[in-house]
């Protein structure tokens, strides 16, 4: 399939004047209709007719990154810059990756290279992975194997090219009990990560705020919603309208959005210190080592910013006139009710962070190994859809199985603020639910919640990957 583009093409070129030739015969081959520059159309054809399989939206990539006159196009000179420039990253990675550096890599090395990284994978995900790449059989790579594999391929370092096998946080579904982000030392040391990090919170706030009708409506069905005093979807909105109008239901959402930065950037701080502690191997983390350090994370960040929570749930319950703003709401819950006030609920909020985290990781690693095992065979990139698809998934389980003790929690803090309604500890509360409504009264308000599942993920991502272009992180 390749043998035609690898003649032509992947022959090492010791000299710049070679390479230089080089790059003009396939400059002149794609260049199609001749006008001195190769658009998205001409590359995306052109490499397909010469076999080679560019990844998904790769050609759009390409020309955007090389493209530096902004004419939409790549002339002889931005097409040769941008593909020395890759191709020295390219070979920077393949020697990261050659750990032995005999020139060839093997499975081993790469299942090396993403335990360094704090990845765990199987000797078969590994071989799979190598396979995507391995165009002769061999069971090894070669550099010109890899060259060929990602030089039309935006991934331009071993972090960009691995980066879909994380679990990314960046799906922002409003809950935050997810497992934090992963950085190398690179991006680190870089600064890349507070980027990225900046980049996941906007998307977090823009996909908070555009859920919001959807969020307010779980947090009312959860209080109010009874066997007696059924409240549907419908008759909810009506409800919240005919009280407070539109911006009625945004209430809560401005304190629901505020929270996202120091929880952030609190839980990444916590998670670095006790990935440290937990590693039984210095620089390498298994998988239950992250598990217990992005718990130990969670429950450290949501300490700390626990207050707003409960600030969150009373502001999203108030009534119109009720409170004059986020100030106004922490100044009379003080006055009125103390400062444990601030913590009520705190203990089924923690447990949570458990079977979400630890269920959302394992369905995730789940589905992933599934596709690993059947479809990873021309490429070891899953595409956006089928990581969306895993993510969303996942996190939908792990709400299912903490949604219980975001039950009792959200009912806990509303407490002081619902007339007649009785204050109890949490194992009290659970039983006169079952009681009174049975198991399933355990659940009340998850169709909204789900409802606003895949709305949440698709604006979180589509928000996150603007903010990383204007925030200059190489896509």
């Amino acid at each position: 399939m390749y043998q035609s583009l690898r003649k032509f093409f992947f022959t090492d070129c010791h000299c710049a004047q070679d390479a230089s030739k080089t790059y003009e015969e396939l400059f002149a081959k794609l260049d199609t209709n001749k006008d001195g520059k190769v658009d998205v159309s001409e590359l995306r054809e052109g490499l397909a007719a010469m076999g080679f399989k560019a990844g998904k939206g790769a050609a759009q990539k390409i020309v955007s990154s090389g493209d530096k006159d902004k004419d939409e196009g790549l002339d002889f000179e931005e097409f040769s810059k941008y593909l020395k420039e890759h191709e020295k990253k390219l070979r920077l990675t393949f020697k990261s990756l050659d750990k032995n550096n005999d020139g060839q890599i093997d499975f081993m090395e790469i299942k090396q290279s993403l335990a360094d990284l704090g990845l765990d994978i199987s000797k078969e995900e590994a071989e799979k992975i190598l396979q995507s790449i391995d165009v002769n059989g061999t069971m090894t790579v070669d550099w010109s194997e890899w060259r060929e594999h990602f030089l039309f391929n935006p991934a331009t370092n071993l972090q960009e090219i691995i980066r879909y096998w994380k679990h990314s946080t960046v799906l922002d579904i409003g809950d935050s009990l997810t497992i934090p982000d992963e950085f190398t030392e690179e991006e680190k040391t870089s600064g890349l990560w507070w980027k990225q990090l900046s980049a996941g919170a906007m998307a977090g706030a823009v996909s908070r705020t555009g859920t919001a009708p959807l969020d307010r409506m779980k947090v009312f069905m959860q209080v109010h919603a009874s066997k007696s005093n059924k409240i549907s979807l419908v008759g909810g909105f009506k409800q919240m309208l005919k009280e407070g109008g539109v911006t009625s239901l945004w209430r809560g959402n401005g304190i629901n959005v505020l929270k996202i930065a120091p929880e952030t950037a609190i839980k990444f701080m916590a998670y670095e210190q006790y990935k440290k502690l937990l590693s039984s191997e210095p620089g390498k983390v298994k998988t239950h080592e992250r598990f217990m350090a992005g718990s130990l994370a969670g429950a450290t960040a949501q300490t700390a910013i626990y207050p707003m929570e409960v600030m969150k749930t009373r502001l999203t319950l108030r009534k119109t006139g009720q409170y004059s703003g986020m100030f106004d709401c922490a100044k009379k819950i003080l006055k009125r009710e103390g400062v444990k006030a601030f913590y009520k609920g705190y203990v089924p909020n923690i447990l949570g962070i458990i079977p979400y985290a630890g269920i959302d990781l394992a369905i995730y690693e789940s589905l992933k190994n599934m596709w690993l095992s059947r479809y990873a065979k021309d490429t070891a990139n899953p595409g956006v859809l089928v990581l969306l698809a895993c993510g969303t998934i996942s996190s939908s389980c792990g709400q299912i199985a903490s949604y219980p003790l975001a039950l009792v929690r959200t009912r806990m803090q509303a407490a002081a603020s619902v007339e007649g309604s009785e204050q109890m500890p949490m194992g009290r509360m659970v039983k006169k639910i079952v009681a009174k409504e049975g198991f399933f009264g355990l659940y009340r308000g998850i169709l909204p919640n789900f409802m606003k599942v895949i709305p949440a993920v698709s604006i979180s991502y589509v928000v996150y990957e603007y903010m990383r272009s204007g925030l200059g992180i190489q896509k």
